[in-house]
């Protein structure tokens, strides 16, 4: 197999004035790279500097552009990636974390769910080859059709990826999600038979668009940018009306009972509760443990989370774990304590459907979904597109 993945064993010099102006820096300097989402660009020595791609929302990565066709994406806590040009090779020098890909980029093994959503909107399933999530696992309809059509196949999930087949297939790329740390090994193998492995970390965007614009991202990597710039303009511009609109002061849970009869909500400082504010309304838990670890969610008794969320204006039941709830019966089934709500007396039950999760490019539709719930009377004459009302 060609492998793509070459990784250079001397590190670029640093260079403390390196970054004062780009443009007087003469051909060839190098410098430590930024973290990505800060504006400065990243110098390489061998390559001259170009242009930073414009970012709105998101900060877990950067694109940074050179003549004659190279790219850097850097991502946060995940590494650095030099997009070489077909038929063209590496700069000499470059430092030990970063990882070279030569484009073109067309058989890549996608593990991170997330991802595959923004790969169909740029129109870019042919370059998938592999799937670390099986047909059964997909909401998304084009990649199942896609699977089932034996255009993707399935090589194992991200803790025990078929090799033999990732290799036949000439990966040339592994689209992970952070899942991967918990079997570093996996990781470490994958490299050592020459596929580089992007890590993807969209879930650690604070802003619910900033997953969205990882499109941006795929854009590059895929010599698409055009086409993912369109995209995010035309989502964040069906925005507009619902972000200049008041906030209507509602308060919403936003919730799932687990095996073991707890509730399961969002941290105050999440995406989701990002969402609701977006839309308009008020997250029920303004406090809640933003800062005790990474984890986005937490598990509370339901005594506890009657006292917290009894008085919510909505609530929202999350069907991603769970499954989709379509009737009250089904609710008070989870807990009978639930009867007891606000949100529940006055006919304010919703839940997601299970696509959402998936549907990454979607997070601007369920904000619109939230809005219309927050302002309009009658939903049943409202079509909405990730949310349903109980019955």
């Amino acid at each position: 197999m060609n492998k793509k993945c070459l990784m250079n064993k001397k590190c670029c010099a640093v260079l403390t004035a390196a970054m004062i102006l780009v443009s007087s820096l003469p051909c060839g300097f190098s410098v430590q790279a930024a973290e990505a989402g800060e504006n400065e660009p990243v110098l390489l020595e061998g390559l001259n500097y170009d242009h930073s791609m414009e970012l709105q929302y998101a900060d877990q990565f950067s694109v940074d552009y050179y003549e004659d066709g190279y790219v850097l994406a850097s991502i946060v806590d995940s590494g650095r990636f030099l997009l070489v040009p077909e038929g063209e090779k590496a700069p000499e020098g470059l430092g030990e974390d970063i990882t070279v890909v030569e484009k073109p980029i067309d058989h890549i093994y996608l593990v991170a769910t997330s991802a595959m959503d923004l790969f169909c909107s740029l129109d870019a399933l042919d370059e998938i080859s592999l799937s670390g999530t099986d047909t059964d696992g997909w909401y998304i309809e084009k990649a199942r059709k896609a699977m089932e059509d034996g255009d993707i196949l399935f090589a194992g999930k991200y803790s025990a990826p078929d090799y033999e087949l990732i290799l036949s297939e000439g990966c040339d790329l592994a689209v992970e999600s952070t899942m991967i740390y918990h079997t570093p090994e996996v990781k470490e193998k994958l490299e050592q038979f020459g596929i580089p492995v992007l890590v993807e970390r969209s879930s650690y965007e604070s802003h619910p668009l900033g997953r969205t614009e990882w499109i941006k991202l795929y854009g590059a990597l895929l010599g698409k940018e055009e086409e993912a710039d369109a995209f995010f303009a035309e989502e964040t511009k069906n925005l507009e009306e619902v972000f200049q609109a008041e906030n209507t002061g509602k308060t919403v849970a936003f919730f799932y009972i687990n095996s073991t009869g707890s509730a399961n909500v969002r941290k105050s400082g999440d995406y989701v509760s990002r969402m609701i504010e977006l839309a308009g309304g008020k997250y029920i838990f303004d406090d809640l443990g933003e800062d005790e670890n990474a984890l986005s969610t937490v598990n509370m008794t339901m005594e506890e989370f009657y006292a917290k969320a009894k008085d919510a204006d909505y609530i929202i039941y999350n069907s991603a774990i769970d499954g989709e709830l379509h009737t009250m019966e089904e609710l008070f089934g989870k807990s009978s304590l639930l009867k007891e709500f606000k949100a529940v007396k006055d006919g304010n039950v919703w839940c997601t459907g299970k696509n959402l999760f998936q549907e990454t490019t979607g997070l601007g539709k369920m904000i619109e979904d939230i809005h219309t719930m927050l302002t309009t009377e009658d939903e049943d004459l409202t079509e909405f597109t990730y949310m349903h009302k109980l019955q």
